[in-house]
């Protein structure tokens, strides 16, 4: 940590996740299994890794879930404590609920949601060094126009933030990380919702606070849509993601362990196959998360999928860019395409449902 600075860590994990429906029906998001361990873990090896230790879970959705799994933290060498929003508070209003929880002079801010590389003493570095009130987290993308944009000037300070548009100034956009000056989180209204990016920013801006952007183009990846967490979790078994809390070595696949997979199923593409998971002769499962308990039979392939606790494909499915909800069951010979999603439970007869007409 900079000169020993102390800085608490806040994580944001209060959303619904619904763009992740039906996994987050039973889970929170930052708890579903990425890589083979709740997402939290990921981020939580990097907020130890830089040296911070204090870290403040701001939840809501299924609140209870996070310090059921993670406790005090001590067991991840932190001191973890929580608190819980009544109502909906948005990004702002959140980082305001755990004021009282802060102890030093300055906070680091995280969304729940985001998978970053970004190298965190050196944004802190950045922070101290320039004497800013907010240092923010720009990461440059080849299509800013799908974001707002956040440009800045010959000095780092940033100009403006500007709502999404066809021809963006700047590639630069919000990663969703904040250094934050405590006494400038004492000024976000209380007890109400508010937008950082539509109130809070723009307000520091205009009241001639300094603002200042950490450019970067390191990993970056908002993993809160199915296809997003696939790639996420993809990532992070083979190595380009950044963690520490990997169950296993980086590769094609992960297999955690009490998992069964035959000598002539194929894994490939950064694959994760969860507890006592089972995957059958000459299946080829690619790229997907295969959660604990959940069963491949014989011959089926799986591309880009989430097959969530429990749930089963049959013989010689084909499944790609699909999300199957815990206990959810795909006949044999069924044929799911991009997009599909199967709710807990639901049951697709044996050749149910195809995209195609070779039956």
């Amino acid at each position: 940590m900079t000169s020993e600075l102390e800085v608490d860590a806040v994580v944001l994990v209060g959303g619904k996740g619904t763009r992740l429906r039906p996994l987050t029906l039973s889970a929170p998001k930052p708890m579903l299994p990425t890589a083979g361990t709740p997402y939290l873990s990921h981020l939580f090896s990097r907020i130890r890794a830089a040296g911070i230790r204090h870290v403040v879970l701001g939840t809501s959705y299924r609140a209870e879930v996070f310090e059921e799994y993670f406790g005090d933290g001590a067991a991840l060498g932190l001191e973890l404590e929580y608190v819980v929003e009544d109502e909906p508070l948005d990004t702002g209003g959140a980082i305001r609920n755990v004021y009282d929880r802060l102890r030093a002079d300055h906070a680091i801010i995280f969304n729940g949601d985001i998978l970053s590389g970004a190298d965190l003493r050196h944004q802190l570095q950045t922070h101290v060094d320039t004497g800013a009130d907010v240092t923010l987290h720009l990461q440059r993308v080849p299509d800013p126009s799908r974001f707002g944009s956040v440009p800045t000037d010959e000095h780092g300070r940033v100009q403006a933030f500007l709502e999404k548009t066809p021809n963006p100034p700047t590639d630069q956009i919000n990663a969703g990380c904040y250094f934050f000056r405590r006494s400038v989180v004492e000024t976000i209204p209380a007890g109400r919702r508010v937008s950082v990016e539509r109130e809070t920013f723009p307000g520091l801006l205009e009241a001639g606070a300094h603002l200042h952007g950490f450019v970067d183009s390191s990993y970056w990846l908002d993993v809160g849509t199915p296809e997003a967490f696939v790639r996420g979790s993809a990532d992070l078994v083979r190595g380009i993601a950044p963690t520490s809390a990997l169950a296993g070595p980086t590769g094609e696949s992960l297999v955690l362990d009490g998992a069964s997979v035959a000598s002539s199923a194929q894994l490939t593409g950064g694959t994760t196959v969860g507890e006592k998971a089972v995957i059958g002769d000459g299946a080829t499962v690619d790229g997907s998360v295969v959660f604990d308990e959940a069963v491949v039979e014989a011959g089926a392939t799986v591309e880009r999928s989430v097959l969530g606790r429990g749930a089963f494909v049959g013989a010689g499915a084909v499944l790609r860019g699909v999300v199957l909800g815990d206990g959810a069951s795909v006949g044999a010979g069924c044929e799911l395409l991009d997009g599909a999603r199967v709710w807990p439970g639901v049951t697709l007869p044996e050749g149910g449902i195809r995209f195609s007409s070779d039956a």
